[in-house]
């Protein structure tokens, strides 16, 4: 009988010791689990300003990223919250375009150059300026269906998009005078920007670095111009064989008297990183809505009801995100280039700062 009981007793407490251990692998486990998500979330490729990608140990509170660089809606905005955000941006680029200081960096004329980055829909009264690098591309989409040419964005092959001869988007430059002043000051009108360094690099990479959609006139023609005339040592052929740097990209762009003859001799193809002002005109435009690319998932459906379109076609979906503004990628691509180029830089791009609410980028010119 005392032998049976201390076996009884010796079984209860090996299971006691099985449990204790149980318990102490699942809570490692639990730890792990923490661990691994805060890698994977750490190895996404955007941020927002002032974020620190750390690794977080269980105990951390995860740290509530700055604001974004402009006056944008926070998540989830009502109507009434995006129509008051999109009513203060009008405010305040009106207020810009009062500014006589600036006035040479944000006035310019309506003229055929502007009118050609326009795109008309007359079925819905619709008029779209086109900024390039700044996800153009899907807005030109959905005018295409809206126009007729295809019944759904997911169907309008990438290639039509940019063929204007085909894809169905007749430009404000083809119309009579009379009918362009008309659209003008009875559409509805919108347009949409982002923080304009990024929007540089952004220009920078997908013309001279990647050149996805076999553009060969930007590596052969363009870079090769701008790397004689602002590479301090362009007579170094390995130098120049390695492409255009955006420390040569910067100097051009930074060269108030110099590039003029460069974007006479670029044509079109400029239409990649001059100003918003040059572009579209906001000061003699009076627009109905300004878009931000940072809070694009955002403004989207809210820009499509104030059209009136939104139940007849919807917004590319966009990866959750992707539009963040990037501040560690901005500081990467403008490290090693001199105050001096950047300070020029930003005095040619002070307009577009000021007009959509930009700040001053001070932790590059500082």
């Amino acid at each position: 009988m005392g032998g049976a009981m201390r076996h009884h007793w010796l079984l209860l407490g090996a299971c006691g010791w099985v449990l204790l251990i149980l318990m102490f692998v699942s809570k490692f486990i639990s730890f792990r689990a923490i661990d691994d998500y805060g890698e994977r979330a750490g190895g996404q490729s955007w941020t927002v300003p002032g974020t620190k990608l750390v690794k977080p140990n269980p105990a951390s509170i995860i740290e509530k990223p700055d604001p974004k660089p402009s006056d944008q809606p926070s998540a989830g905005p009502t109507v009434a919250d995006w129509q008051s955000v999109s009513e203060r941006r009008i405010e305040s680029l009106s207020a810009v375009c009062k500014n006589s200081s600036l006035r040479n960096l944000t006035h310019v004329s309506i003229s055929k150059f502007v009118l050609d980055r326009i795109f008309v829909c007359d079925k819905h009264k619709i008029l779209f300026c086109q900024t390039p690098k700044v996800g153009n591309t899907q807005w030109k989409k959905v005018l295409i269906v809206l126009n007729g040419v295809f019944p759904s964005v997911e169907e309008i092959p990438e290639n039509l998009v940019h063929d204007h001869e085909k894809n169905g988007l007749p430009r404000l430059s083809s119309l009579k005078p009379q009918e362009i002043t008309h659209r003008l000051s009875t559409y509805f009108k919108f347009l949409i920007v982002r923080d304009p360094f990024e929007r540089l690099i952004s220009a920078f990479k997908d013309k001279f670095v990647k050149n996805p959609r076999f553009e060969p006139w930007y590596k052969h023609d363009i870079a090769p111009a701008i790397i004689r005339k602002y590479r301090k040592s362009h007579r170094d052929s390995d130098q120049a064989a390695s492409g255009l740097h955006f420390e040569d990209f910067v100097r051009y762009l930074g060269d108030v008297e110099g590039r003029h003859r460069l974007d006479r001799q670029f044509g079109e193809h400029i239409i990649h990183w001059v100003t918003y002002a040059d572009l579209c005109a906001p000061c003699e435009i009076h627009y109905s809505v300004v878009g931000h690319h940072e809070t694009l998932e955002e403004d989207a459906p809210y820009i499509l009801k104030a059209a009136g379109i939104d139940q007849l076609v919807s917004y590319p979906a966009i990866p959750p995100g992707i539009t963040r503004y990037n501040r560690t990628k901005v500081e990467q691509y403008f490290s090693g280039i001199s105050k001096r180029d950047i300070r020029r830089l930003y005095a040619r791009y002070q307009g577009d700062f000021d007009l959509f609410g930009y700040p001053s980028p001070n932790f590059l010119l500082n």
